[in-house]
């Protein structure tokens, strides 16, 4: 913003510099304006930390809903995300690193709904090793199977799925990776895989998409992440432990 402009305009670069910080998260949900007017508002120390650390101090845009509309479907989503990638000793789970708002960001967009797949028929009956094969989007793949994790949650146990001890949440699920649920117009299992995939990706994608919070993941697995070049470590033996580095990181100053 140029200190001595009476009317506060913001410069063609300055405001270049905002969007970058917000662009990823808007990466399916059409909310690209709304982040930007909301985030240039921010000052200049906000941002900047938000640039450097993975976009998780302070306010975090990613934290947002964009496909979900009914709060009890994401709980549950992060319920089953948590069971297939928990907390442990070696640290944070899907929960904490985001993993739900990955997933929610991309049934908003392109990957939800299939964009550029074709998804016309004749449709055949396929099987499991085939992979994905059902008319249905992804996103409606997830509203379904979500949707039959809670029912057969009630059906075993009487109690929302949210609600169950992590055995019994697993157990739940197992049935699902083994085919045992009858879901319309999809096998339980190609939902149980297309929400193992996604939670692994959530976890460890850059933290520009919601996911890996502060590269929490990466540090676990000693990835270093988004370095701009290797040409003073390729030549050496030893391992080289190198703080990871997120696309944030990048933005010009």
């Amino acid at each position: 913003m140029a200190e001595n402009n009476s009317n506060s305009k913001m410069s063609r670069r300055k405001f270049i510099k905002n969007s970058g910080y917000v662009a990823g998260g808007a990466i399916g949900g059409g909310l690209l304006g709304t982040l930007i007017t909301t985030n240039v508002t921010n000052n200049e120390s906000q941002t900047a930390s938000n640039s450097t650390d993975g976009g998780s101090s302070q306010t975090n845009f990613n934290k947002a809903l964009m496909y979900f509309s009914r709060q009890e479907d994401f709980n549950i989503l992060s319920a089953a995300t948590e069971r297939i990638f928990p907390e442990d000793d070696n640290g944070p789970g899907a929960i904490e690193l985001g993993v739900p708002y990955f997933i929610d960001h991309q049934l908003a967009g392109a990957y939800g709904h299939n964009d550029k797949e074709y998804m016309q028929g004749p449709f055949f009956e396929g099987s499991d090793f085939q992979g994905y094969q059902t008319r249905l989007k992804r996103h409606e793949v997830f509203d379904v199977g979500i949707r039959a994790l809670e029912k057969q949650s009630q059906k075993d146990f009487d109690a929302s799925f949210v609600d169950l001890e992590g055995e019994q949440q697993d157990e739940i699920l197992q049935k699902f990776q083994d085919g045992e649920v009858d879901l319309k117009g999809v096998t339980a299992t190609t939902f149980f895989e297309l929400l193992r995939s996604a939670t692994i990706e959530g976890a460890y994608s850059d933290p520009l998409y919601g996911g890996n919070e502060n590269m929490a993941a990466w540090k676990m697995k000693e990835y270093p992440g988004s370095q701009m070049s290797y040409l003073d470590e390729i030549e050496k033996d030893e391992f080289i432990e190198k703080e990871p580095r997120a696309l944030r990181a990048h933005i010009s100053s």
